[in-house]
């Protein structure tokens, strides 16, 4: 078991392209930390230095006490998975399982061992003695794991594993992956794009845009306490819905000025000193759909942030409804509601905006000012 350490760790390519920027991150042992971010973010490349496949230009990078920099990613402890599952096709998935342990001169007696217990923790002692092509996608999957699993490595590094599969079993393959970390008890470290991925599965996540950090956390304050406006927006389905608006301070109350409307900000946000230097100025205002209600009861307790939204197109989503709203000429919102809404396309109704989970964005920074 290890933990990771990496230490202002840069990758920079011939042309002067940077594509990981002073990335410094501690991981610790047995954790399952997710590397999210859009294509082209550099999570891959983070991962390929953390594996040894792409060489570090800068920094230092730690697997337990060791300096690993020039260390060969064969004797580095780590097993990667990669997204195409790279198994041999002429192989039986008992050899494409054992054949890192043959290179390695395992003794027979112990490769059979460890491929059997391997084999019976996913749920594929069935398969041993197949092909890969007769495999589905999920069972491909699973004997890449698997080859990892029985290496005993300090480190699992996770490549996009999911992402050649159908959304069914994406989802129950995410279940097994939470299920294979807590038997096996090793340190995780996974790259996807797919942030619903990120928020079921990891102990943190790790937000990555244009080579940078942008966040490091737990999918709860990720979710709650977005640090700006690209994590707020990429942690969450729907995204968290951007309102441009001004603030304005009456007595001792504060307003955000959005379309006509005027909606009331708690007392706790109102007397946050953060706001003192932003009333009167252009800010963003950021809340998630399902803080945007349209039931009677709702409306009524929340009358100081109630506007007229036409609806637009409502989308089942089985338990819940999607209402996609205009208010005014600009401003676009989503309300997640309940199944049980009355609203419907074509419909002029009011929505109460819970203003007590509003984030309040700086307009240039786009750095959060207060959650």
């Amino acid at each position: 078991m290890a933990s990771l350490s990496l230490k202002h760790i840069y990758k920079k390519y011939p042309g002067g392209v940077t594509a990981v920027s002073d990335f410094n991150l501690e991981i610790k042992d047995k954790e399952f930390l997710i590397l999210v971010g859009p294509s082209g973010c550099g999570k891959t490349t983070t991962l390929r230095m953390i594996a040894g496949l792409e060489e570090i230009t800068e920094g230092e990078l730690f697997i337990g006490d060791r300096l690993v920099n020039d260390v060969a990613p064969k004797d580095r402890k780590i097993a990667m998975v990669f997204q195409n599952y790279a198994l041999y096709p002429h192989m039986s998935v008992f050899e494409n399982m054992a054949f890192g342990l043959k290179l390695n001169k395992t003794p027979k007696e112990e490769i059979k061992r460890r491929v059997e217990e391997a084999a019976r923790v996913l749920d594929i002692t069935h398969l041993l003695d197949r092909k890969p092509k007769a495999l589905s996608g999920g069972q491909k999957q699973r004997v890449a794991l698997g080859r990892a699993i029985v290496r005993h490595p300090a480190v699992f590094l996770l490549d996009e594993p999911l992402s050649n599969l159908d959304a069914k079993l994406r989802a129950a393959m995410r279940t097994e992956l939470t299920k294979l970390h807590q038997r096996v008890g090793t340190t995780f470290v996974y790259v996807t794009h797919d942030q619903v991925e990120a928020m079921t599965m990891a102990t943190r996540i790790v937000v990555m845009k244009d080579g940078l950090i942008q966040q490091a956390d737990t999918p709860q304050n990720l979710y709650d306490n977005p640090v700006n406006i690209f994590v707020a927006g990429f942690i969450g389905t729907p995204q968290m819905n951007f309102i441009k608006g001004t603030l304005e301070k009456k007595d001792e109350d504060v307003y955000f000025n959005f379309e006509n409307n005027s909606v009331k900000l708690p007392a706790e946000k109102a007397k946050n000193p953060a706001l003192a230097e932003y009333i009167g100025k252009e800010v963003i205002a950021g809340l998630r759909p399902e803080c945007i209600h349209d039931t009677p009861m709702q409306i009524a307790a929340l009358q100081d942030s109630t506007v007229e939204a036409y609806v637009d197109v409502t989308e089942l989503m089985g338990a819940e409804i999607n209402l996609y709203l205009n208010i005014g000429e600009e401003t676009k919102l989503v309300a997640r509601v309940s199944s049980r809404s009355t609203s419907r396309a074509g419909d002029t109704i009011q929505v109460a905006l819970d203003t007590s989970r509003m984030h309040i964005f700086d307009q240039d920074t786009e750095r959060c000012i207060i959650h």
